[in-house]
């Protein structure tokens, strides 16, 4: 059979499905609007080389639209009659390699889509060669005679889990992503000149780690599931029967040896991951896995992120996931800036801890940040735009009170701390909560003489601060302070009129963000501005009532790693 092969991009409007492992339902096309495309719209870009599409890169941009019927016209040779009855009948093959448009243009997946360009057509025309030099017992033998068409059409389709999970959920009725899915569209009543061999979409992502689990490349694999997916669309099911199985996976096996590609074929994995004791495992999950982010386009350029209560957990640590989940999003080009009631060196010396301080982590001197409850904003290369002191005669009365009552009480100057006499619980701030040791300075006036405050603590009992210290210090500072929470056992007094939301707002205007491009994660009521700011606000499970009142979202606790599940739910 003489094969003319052309691979290009032309409207689709039908996608495929059927799955190993899962049930293989092959459905019917159809020329009305049930298809898949018919119903919603997705974007995907179209590897291609013929007849002027696409741009120098060959990747044209396409959006998949509802369609009614196709038409067809005869493909007509430009050699003349007497040429064309001496040689023999040219089978012309029209592939498509498509990309999704959610999937990022990562250069593995682009160099994958090159080389489809060129394998499909090869495993096409072998599957078509065995089909007319074997006999087969449970192959729907609809397609017969392949070399009695003038052309045949197929599309592979190249996405993320997220995408050919609405696929498997609407075809299918199986809420979960799949490796690889495959829909016939040929009819053989119309006797159409074209046999349109119908598509078919692979997870990329799926693929990525079903390559890891099998110790080869991401191209094995995806090759293996455009055999798989091909044989579906020739008549092949291997749940009909243990017959059909039998005979599907020794096709697959036969194509994969010619074709001198590596990995066994999708039956005989999945037989040797049931043998081994490591079976399929459906993900019926929204949120995405860790390593799977690259698969993924960012759905907002910053993430503003809180840290007591938030990005760290109950024991003031962030887990070895959140930072993972940290480091994948910031390689992702999404930046993460800090919005917090601690001092800057505090920050910093925490996320050292976990590689993420410094140059290439998410804070350091030269990155921008709200910190001490954004009465410091730090902006481009980490240089000051803001700052906000105490009235410095609610700072005298707050260490009069202090002396008097013996409460322990922490002033906050820039980098430094200072409180006026020793006590176990101005210890574990920086022990625990990794602030600056505090400076003791027995005296007021001494402690005020010379520096500017941004804000005071006071440190008690969570029972101390909220049947005591709240209700006293919210009448006392009237309108020349205002008093916050970050935690139970800590009460802040802070100028009037500032808050970390304020704080945000004027480093986005600094930066030149919109709201609408930042997510935002806190759990306390000084988080509550900035979570209601965000386009998408969410509040953890263990947060204030205040917090997740106006948090779009309620996420999982801080000791769940609430802010690494975030990321990979609703981040990208």
């Amino acid at each position: 059979m003489a094969v003319r092969v052309i691979t290009r991009a032309l409207p689709s409007s039908t996608v495929a499905t059927s799955s190993l492992p899962l049930s293989h339902v092959v459905k019917s096309a159809s020329w009305d609007s049930n298809s898949i495309f018919g119903r919603t719209k997705f974007n995907y870009r179209s590897l291609s080389i013929a007849r002027g599409l696409g741009n120098a890169n060959g990747i044209g941009k396409m959006e998949i639209v509802a369609v009614s019927r196709r038409e067809y016209r005869k493909v007509r040779s430009r050699r003349p009659a007497a040429a064309r009855k001496s040689k023999e009948k040219e089978l012309e093959l029209s592939v498509k390699i498509c990309i999704e448009e959610q999937l990022p243009e990562d250069p593995e997946i682009l160099d994958i889509a090159e080389m489809l360009r060129l394998n499909v057509p090869m495993a096409m025309k072998l599957a078509f060669d065995g089909l007319s030099n074997s006999t087969y017992q449970t192959r729907d033998t609809s397609i017969s005679d392949v070399g009695g068409f003038e052309s045949v059409e197929l599309s592979v389709l190249l996405c993320n889990d997220g995408f050919i999970r609405k696929l498997n959920r609407e075809w299918r009725d199986e809420d979960h992503a799949t490796d690889v899915l495959s829909m016939s569209q040929h009819i053989p009543e119309l006797k159409l000149p074209i046999l349109m061999l119908g598509d078919i979409v692979i997870s990329v992502e799926t693929a990525a780690r079903q390559a890891e689990e099998r110790g080869h490349t991401i191209l094995d694999e995806i090759r293996i599931l455009v055999v798989h997916g091909l044989l579906h669309l020739l008549g092949f099911d291997h749940e009909l029967s243990d017959e059909a199985e039998e005979e599907m996976e020794k096709e697959e096996e036969l194509l994969l040896k010619s074709l001198g590609w590596q990995g066994k074929g999708l039956i005989q994995s999945a037989h040797d991951a049931e043998t081994n004791g490591s079976p399929h495992i459906d993900y019926a999950d929204d949120r995405k896995r860790e390593g799977s982010l690259r698969f993924y386009k960012p759905k907002f350029s910053y993430i503003f992120c809180d840290m007591d209560g938030t990005l760290l957990n109950s024991k003031s640590q962030i887990s070895l996931s959140t930072a993972k989940a940290l480091k994948e999003a910031t390689s992702r080009g999404v930046k993460v800036v800090i919005s917090t009631g601690k001092a800057r060196p505090a920050v910093i010396n925490i996320l050292k801890t976990v590689d993420l301080a410094g140059k290439d982590g998410i804070a350091s001197e030269f990155s921008p940040g709200v910190f001490v409850q954004g009465l410091l904003v730090y902006g481009r290369r980490g240089r000051e735009i803001f700052r906000k002191n105490l009235d410095p005669n609610v700072c005298r009365e707050a260490l009069l009170y202090s002396l008097k009552h013996k409460v322990p009480l922490i002033a906050f100057s820039e980098d430094r701390c200072l409180t006026l006499f020793e006590h176990p619980l101005v210890d574990s701030l920086h022990t625990v909560y990794h602030e600056p040791k505090a400076d003791i300075i027995p005296s007021v006036e001494q402690l005020l003489a010379g520096v500017d405050i941004q804000k005071v603590i006071f440190l008690d009992t969570a029972e101390g601060v909220s049947t005591t210290l709240r209700p006293y210090w919210a009448d006392a500072t009237g309108d020349h302070a205002s008093v916050v929470q970050a935690v139970p056992d800590m009460l802040e007094i802070v100028p009037s009129g500032t808050s970390k939301g304020s704080g945000v707002r004027m480093l986005l205007d600094h930066l030149g963000v919109t709201p609408k491009e930042v997510m935002a994660i806190g759990d306390g009521e000084n988080d509550v501005e900035m979570l209601d700011l965000a386009s998408l606000g969410v509040a953890l499970s263990n947060g204030s009532e205040k917090a997740k009142a106006v948090a779009n979202v309620i996420g999982i606790s801080n000791d769940e790693d609430g802010v690494a599940d975030a990321i990979y739910r609703y981040a990208f």
